[in-house]
């Protein structure tokens, strides 16, 4: 066996795992998984932008974009005005990302990672059954 052929079976391996937890996680596990994302990719851009690999911090935004255009197509807004204003929010800091995204500010992607880790400790705490 190549060394590659372990790599990939190692890759499939975590693609299988990860496949599992978003299939057997609750509605509110998966918006803990999507914000922990969010939060990750903000730390791996902030990282590149300090490095200055451009396109690094570049793919990093995006995905964190990905992440709050999901968030929003998933609200739901039968739910109260609660809906309508995380929606704003979200859009809100997607358009910080693509200002920061052009502009190389990294105090952008700062302030916008402050208020996703609020939101996710928000919902973390909210969800906690003690």
């Amino acid at each position: 066996m190549k060394r590659g052929d372990s790599m990939d079976r190692y890759s499939n391996g975590y693609e299988v795992y990860q496949e599992n937890q978003i299939s057997t996680s609750s509605r509110s596990g998966l918006l803990l998984m999507l914000y922990d994302g969010a939060l990750k990719f903000l730390r791996f851009a902030l990282t590149a932008m300090e490095e200055k690999k451009v396109e690094e911090a570049h793919g990093n935004l995006v995905k964190v974009q990905d992440i709050l255009n999901e968030l929003m197509a998933t609200l739901n807004f039968d739910a109260g005005e609660i809906a309508g204003k995380l929606y704003s929010l979200y859009e809100y800091m997607n358009q910080e990302l693509i200002d920061a995204n052009i502009q190389k500010d990294s105090e952008k992607v700062e302030k916008v990672y402050g208020m996703l880790e609020e939101l996710r400790n928000a919902w973390a705490k909210a969800m906690d059954p003690a």
